[in-house]
């Protein structure tokens, strides 16, 4: 299709004006037709300047997009091929509307016989399956008078999963802390399998000094312990009604399910059998413990299509479940929130029957925006009364937690947006001090 740029609009402007002035000179009859001759000599140059790019267009290609992570910065790229003229582009990809685009629209300059790349980030706001559209083209003309408009087909289905950009960034971490660089910082006193020996220095505990490799080397040598492995962790994950609430621009559960996967790649990296359940009146997910990083593969495929409901999470009936599924004793963390000791109690009393048996992990997601609220100076009646509300949230939601403190349950109650880092920290204490 093509449009007239700028210039053919100003060139009309300037056969009008024209004609304006000759009206005060000659008959209004022959300053009309004069007019009406311009406007024909510069939509015919237009209509000329569109052919001839329609003859020469440029080629404009996607990169093929892979599997997107939710609430990231998703790179997009698009390549562009300029042939034997200089060209300016204006682009707009066919992305979902739904998503939030930086650039949304890309404006280029190419000389001939060229190639450029360009970037911009998608922003995706939930999972699921999305349809992507064909790239959307403008070209301007030699002469700057026309714009040719045409689609590129692009069209493709792409996935959003969870967090997964967040994932090959603790995947590095850890990586990198299981080099013998980062071991040689670690106490040895952590753990309590043997890892290794090496040579004493100064500052070492003398009661890990290995007396017969010592007597060999003629020199001390110390043994370096580490954590236990091949032990077993279970995540349940609450999917129910409180997990619903919009938090930071996603869901509650959203962030709960970002934080499993973290704290399952910490597990499965530390080489723990991990196991997943996602509950709410029933447990809907049951993924069995199990070591290596197919399970990890195996938890993203089965979780990402869940969503939450508006159903009251049934915590005695997912203990239940896992109590038959799992005899041998595991750390079992359970991501959910809590308002308050009353609303909270099937919360406590399926804590404490897991504690019974299990080191029992409560974990719960707190919206950033109510401790803003209760720690922002006020002004008027309105912000007095929203920080009262959100202090006394806070304060029975403290109160709740010390109830399963008292019960010699480990808690962990942290802004959503920065569970997952937090919960992973947590993990990698409990393991050093061998708490399981």
């Amino acid at each position: 299709m093509i449009i007239p740029a700028k210039r053919c609009y100003y060139l009309l402007v300037l056969a009008t004006a024209i004609a304006l002035v000759l009206a005060s000179f000659v008959e209004v009859k022959f300053s009309i037709l004069t007019v009406l001759l311009f406007d024909f000599i510069i939509f015919s140059l237009t209509w000329v300047d569109g052919q001839q790019v329609k003859a020469r267009q440029v080629s404009v290609s996607r990169h093929p997009l892979n599997k997107l992570s939710l609430a990231r910065d998703n790179p997009v790229t698009i390549s562009i091929q300029v042939a034997n003229q200089r060209s300016n582009l204006i682009i707009k990809d066919g992305y979902p509307l739904v998503f939030q685009a930086t650039p949304s629209i890309l404006e280029i300059s190419l000389e001939s016989n060229s190639n450029q790349e360009l970037h911009y980030t998608i922003h995706p706001g939930s999972r699921g399956e999305f349809q992507w559209g064909d790239i959307q083209v403008r070209q301007l003309g030699k002469w700057g008078l026309a714009w040719y408009d045409w689609k590129v087909p692009a069209s493709q289905k792409v996935a959003v999963y969870p967090d997964l950009m967040g994932l090959r960034s603790l995947s590095l971490r850890l990586t990198l802390e299981n080099t013998g660089t980062m071991r040689s910082h670690r106490r040895l006193s952590q753990g309590t399998e043997f890892s290794e020996l090496r040579e004493y220095t100064i500052g070492d505990d003398t009661r890990l000094i290995d007396w017969k490799a010592t007597a060999r080397r003629s020199r001390p040598v110390v043994r370096v312990l580490e954590s236990e492995r091949e032990q077993t962790l279970i995540i349940l994950l609450d999917r129910g009604r409180l997990m619903t609430a919009q938090v930071q621009g996603l869901k509650r559960f959203d962030w709960g399910l970002n934080s499993t996967l973290f704290l399952a790649l910490a597990g499965l990296n530390r080489g723990d059998r991990v196991g997943v359940g996602v509950f709410d009146r029933e447990v809907v997910t049951w993924i069995s413990p199990e070591r290596g990083q197919h399970q990890l593969t195996k938890i993203i495929e089965n979780l990402t299509i869940l969503q939450p409901t508006l159903l009251e999470p049934d915590y005695f009936g997912a203990i239940t479940k896992l109590l038959n599924q799992q005899t041998r004793r595991a750390l079992v963390v359970i991501i959910t929130d809590i308002i308050d000791i009353t609303a909270s109690a099937e919360l406590l009393g399926a804590m404490e029957r897991l504690n019974s048996r299990y080191l029992a992990f409560c974990v719960t997601l707190r919206d950033p925006q109510i401790d803003l609220i209760a720690h922002t100076s006020t002004q008027t009646v309105d912000e007095l009364y929203q920080r009262a509300v959100a202090l006394d949230l806070l304060s029975q939601r403290q109160i709740a937690l010390a109830k399963l403190q008292q019960k010699s349950i480990l808690i962990l109650d942290a802004p959503a947006n920065q569970i997952s880092e937090e919960l992973v920290n947590q993990y990698l204490n409990i393991k050093a001090k061998n708490l399981l």
